[in-house]
C-alpha cells in the first residue's frame, strides 16, 4: 500500500524543496542520508539560516551529534568523521521508539499483560467506610 500524503503536506513538500533549490547551500550528508543546508547570502547583522531535509520521515532524533551542533550554530563548521569527537566506544545513533512498537514498556503495562508482581511497599487502595 502507498504511502498517502494530503494535498497541504504535498505542497508543503514543494515548497519546502523549491526554497531550499532557490536559497539553500548543500554543506553535507550523514549516514542516514539527511541534507543539510545553509543559505546561499548571508542576511546583514543576522545569523545565516541552516536546516536539514530528512530522508525519510521527519524526525529529531535522527540527526547526529556533529550535525545538531552546527544546526544550532554551536560549531562554525560540521565535524568530520575523523573528528577527535568521535570515540570507538559511541554506539552508533537509533531513532527515538516514543510511540511507536519498539517502545520500552515497564511490566505492568496494558500492553505487557497488565499485571506486575507485588512489591514490598505497596501501597493499601483507600476505601471509604
Amino acid at each position: 500500500m502507498k504511502n498517502r500524503v494530503s494535498f497541504v503536506t504535498w505542497m508543503a513538500n514543494i515548497h519546502i524543496n523549491l526554497l531550499t533549490w532557490r536559497l539553500g547551500v548543500l554543506v553535507g550528508t550523514d549516514k542516514a542520508g539527511n541534507r543539510y543546508y545553509r543559505e546561499k547570502k548571508a542576511r546583514a547583522g543576522m545569523r545565516e539560516r541552516r536546516w536539514v531535509l530528512y530522508n525519510g520521515e521527519p524526525e529529531a532524533s535522527k540527526v547526529p551529534p556533529e550535525w545538531h551542533g552546527w544546526l544550532h550554530h554551536t560549531v562554525k563548521e560540521p565535524l568530520g568523521e575523523n573528528s577527535p569527537f568521535h570515540k570507538p566506544w559511541q554506539k552508533e545513533h537509533l531513532p527515538n521508539p516514543t510511540g511507536t512498537l519498539q517502545a520500552y514498556r515497564p511490566p505492568g503495562h496494558l500492553f505487557e499483560g497488565g499485571e506486575r508482581a507485588r512489591a514490598t511497599g505497596d501501597y493499601e487502595p483507600w476505601t471509604p467506610s
